[in-house]
């Protein structure tokens, strides 16, 4: 739902004027906002405003709300402009299914190329988001494990993919593990797709991962209403 909130937008003053990346650091920023919910489905992201926050001109921020549009994270609407966007649960669904299909297929790829050290890695991750109490951090957390086993990966294009639908609904998956109290199975999960990797068990790997996503879309779902 649309938050309809027209105050002053919730991002760090930073001075990019004189920085080559202009484009990329203003991309950067507003992806993490919005993934992180600091900016709600539904707010405008005036260019003028973003421009005075960085100290750059409108150009690298209409580049980067371009790139923004490109990835689903931002929408124009008659009238209003660039927003942020929002899914409906079919849309939230959709895109679960596709993280289901190609997810599995990165982590069946990678099992056989992880090293001792990225395992290790891996582990302490694992563990970091099993004992976390702040919920800001659930999904960074949470990001951080999958991601680490899938970068063993040379499906370098199916990870894009699956960055990209995890982008999408990444405010989501936060949701859902706090409101589903989610984390302590998602805990349990996590340790039994690692053993898998640990014992080098690819299609195991690749099955738990599958249905870890399916159970995070069911559960979801279940308490998107109350979102």
């Amino acid at each position: 739902m649309a938050s309809g909130r027209i105050g002053p937008m919730k991002l760090k003053t930073m001075d990019i004027s004189a920085t080559a990346s202009a484009s990329s650091i203003v991309f950067d920023a507003l992806r993490k906002a919005i993934i992180e919910g600091q900016l709600e489905e539904g707010e405008p992201l005036r260019q003028d405003e973003i421009a005075r926050l960085f100290n750059t001109s409108r150009i690298p921020v209409r580049e980067a709300i371009s790139r923004l549009e490109e990835q689903g994270l931002v929408k124009t609407q008659r009238y209003k402009g660039a927003v942020v966007a929002g899914l409906s649960p079919r849309e939230t669904a959709e895109i679960f299914d596709l993280r289901a299909l190609v997810e599995p297929e990165i982590i069946r790829n990678a099992v056989p190329l992880m090293s001792k050290e990225l395992l290790a890695d891996a582990r302490q991750k694992c563990a970091a988001f099993s004992s976390a109490t702040d919920p800001m951090a659930y999904g960074d957390l949470n990001r951080d494990f999958h991601e680490t086993l899938y970068s063993a990966s040379d499906l370098k294009f199916f990870q894009e993919i699956a960055d990209n639908a995890i982008d999408r609904v990444e405010r989501q998956i936060r949701a859902q593990l706090v409101m589903s109290n989610g984390m302590e199975r998602a805990g349990r999960e996590h340790f039994a797709i690692l053993e898998a990797c640990e014992k080098g068990d690819a299609d195991l790997a690749s099955n738990l991962t599958r249905e870890h996503i399916h159970g995070a879309k069911a559960s979801l779902l279940k308490h998107l209403p109350e979102a």
